[in-house]
């Protein structure tokens, strides 16, 4: 009974430093914290998570961690506003598609960075986005986006978890 509560602690502080890690990035991916919090959160026994779900969103964390320690750091321009937009965004369109339906979380977390993305490009530091057209858009998505849509909804997932249960 201890063990599951001291799980449930650390999957917790787990995943706020996978929020944290989502606002200031580093060379560790914040989908990685995130992704231990889920499994520490399941060993613990307070969510209830399908069990089919677990290596799917570990293989993912695994490609966007490869992805984000091969990537240079920070912008192009040397800014870091753009993960506080697409970060913001991704959280609340999971936090929108879980008030929606369950089911729309993760739809709900790409639209969302997506929209981050785009509201970035119309900023001052995100105007060489804007110009480059559509190819630098996707290849700013993957390579930008896409980490933090893997660890929101990973987040999310925890979260919707704890709260069923």
């Amino acid at each position: 009974m201890i063990l599951q509560y001291i799980l449930l602690v650390l999957g917790v502080l787990s995943l706020l430093i996978g929020v944290v890690l989502l606002y200031r990035p580093c060379r560790v991916a914040a989908a990685v914290p995130a992704c231990v919090g889920l499994l520490l959160l399941h060993w613990s026994y307070f969510i209830a998570v399908h069990a089919w779900w677990l290596p799917f969103w570990c293989a993912a964390t695994v490609i966007v961690a490869a992805l984000v320690y091969l990537q240079p750091a920070g912008e192009i321009d040397g800014h870091r506003s753009s993960n506080i937009y697409v970060a913001s965004s991704a959280l609340a369109g999971a936090l929108l598609g879980m008030v929606a339906n369950t089911d729309y979380m993760v739809l709900g977390t790409v639209l969302g960075a997506f929209v981050g993305q785009m509201a970035y490009s119309r900023t001052p530091h995100g105007q060489w986005l804007a110009k480059g057209g559509g190819k630098t858009m996707l290849h700013y998505y993957a390579a930008k986006c896409l980490p933090v849509v893997v660890a929101t909804a990973i987040i999310a997932i925890a979260i919707e978890g704890l709260l069923v249960e």
